[in-house]
């Protein structure tokens, strides 16, 4: 459900969006279903464009949208190989950019907003189109932790280090005020990011959180927590899962993982008796480890860190780097405790020092992320942008 707000226009605006690719859900998915609500209750959604899409269920509001795919996303084996195809994202925005055109002389595209953690926001809207970007982060594959990707000779490792240098150029280009009008970004470490990428600002938008579903149990209530650790989350090479295990290994204390990645093998390899992997698990699973768990490791840099706010929605601490979108999530030493360095040394003393009996104070701090404080931001964004012709909305040179 969307809040009830009121938009300001006139007339419904015919809007498309554009997302990277549709290969599963994750905190970027969550923000796409999100807004396609947002602009089926109070305008028209033309349509998604996306470059890569492997035809399976998203969530039902994405999944009930017509969805336009790239002609790279077309390719055999496409979805699969996404990830080694960087330097082919430039050609399938532009086929998207042309399918934009296309549908735009059908019936005239009042505003496009793309979410982008990659290159949609590289869309080149129809002349005389306002597009809102909202920016999860650039690419941190390129800007920031390529290191991270880079670091073995695997293939991915190998097409990255050919591409890196052409797609950056590319995207710093097509993200110029010429492509984008103006940029959203979900945490003040992302909008820092913006700057030095791109050097334009963005203003800062919390991405939505559910904290009416992720909430402290009423059957629990009075009742102590486990004295176990959670960590959530894709097992990346940028997430540092290693640290979480190492401080587990080292305190001998158990740890559950949630989550599936790339990096599972090896982290299995790594891990010591007391390190439990449980994959993917169902939402309502997640939830009651929110609500039965110590205190959530948090040991990467995230841009923001959707599930450090579900931990605190639903009463848990969150022990994270003080580092990225934790600056805005985490408050040391009321709702979580936060750690200088990529290091055991950092790590285990702020997992000592967590506060503990911090529910309420968790649960307060969450409610800063509800879905309504996006909606609304949102919505005024469109008005703002749509209300006066583009010309005069000054914000060419932003």
């Amino acid at each position: 459900m969307v809040s009830p707000l009121r938009s300001n226009l006139q007339r419904p605006l015919r809007i498309v969006l554009v997302h990277d690719w549709l290969c599963g859900y994750r905190g970027g998915e969550g923000v796409l279903e999100r807004m396609v609500k947002i602009v089926r209750t109070y305008h028209d959604l033309a349509g998604l464009l996306v470059m890569f899409d492997d035809g399976k269920p998203v969530a039902p509001a994405i999944d009930a949208t017509p969805r336009y795919v790239s002609n790279v996303g077309r390719w055999p084996f496409a979805n699969p190989m996404r990830r080694y195809l960087l330097g082919y994202y430039p050609k399938a925005m532009r086929s998207l950019s042309r399918k934009l055109d296309a549908m735009h002389r059908q019936k005239r595209i009042d505003l496009v907003i793309s979410s982008s953690s990659c290159a949609a926001k590289g869309i080149r809207p129809p002349q005389g189109v306002p597009h809102l970007c909202y920016c999860h982060a650039p690419a941190r594959y390129i800007y920031g932790q390529q290191a991270e990707y880079t670091r073995d000779f695997s293939l991915r490792s190998i097409g990255l280090r050919y591409a890196a240098e052409s797609f950056r150029r590319w995207d710093q280009i097509s993200s110029s005020s010429d492509s984008v009008t103006r940029m959203l970004a979900n945490s003040s470490h992302t909008a820092e990011q913006v700057t030095r990428a791109y050097e334009r600002t963005a203003q800062v938008v919390f991405p939505p959180v559910r904290t009416d579903f992720f909430s402290p149990s009423i059957e629990r209530m009075g009742l102590a927590r486990g004295e176990h650790w959670l960590y959530v989350g894709a097992l990346e090479p940028y997430k540092r899962v290693d640290l979480a295990i190492q401080a587990a290994n080292k305190l001998h204390h158990r740890l559950l993982i949630v989550g599936t990645g790339t990096m599972e093998k090896r982290l299995r390899a790594l891990a010591g008796d007391t390190v439990e992997f449980l994959g993917r698990v169902s939402e309502e699973a997640l939830r009651e480890h929110y609500r039965s768990a110590r205190l959530l490791l948090y040991p990467q840099i995230e841009d923001f860190g959707i599930s450090a706010v579900e931990a605190q929605a639903c009463g848990l601490p969150v022990v994270a780097r003080r580092a990225g979108g934790a600056m805005d999530t985490v408050a040391d030493g009321v709702t979580g405790s936060l750690f200088d360095s990529d290091s055991i040394d950092a790590i285990v003393p702020a997992i000592i020092r967590c506060p503990q009996r911090c529910d309420a104070a968790c649960r307060v701090h969450a409610e800063k992320f509800h879905e309504s404080h996006f909606d609304a931001a949102l919505l005024q964004h469109i008005d703002s942008l749509c209300v006066a012709p583009l010309e005069s909305a000054g914000e060419r040179g932003a």
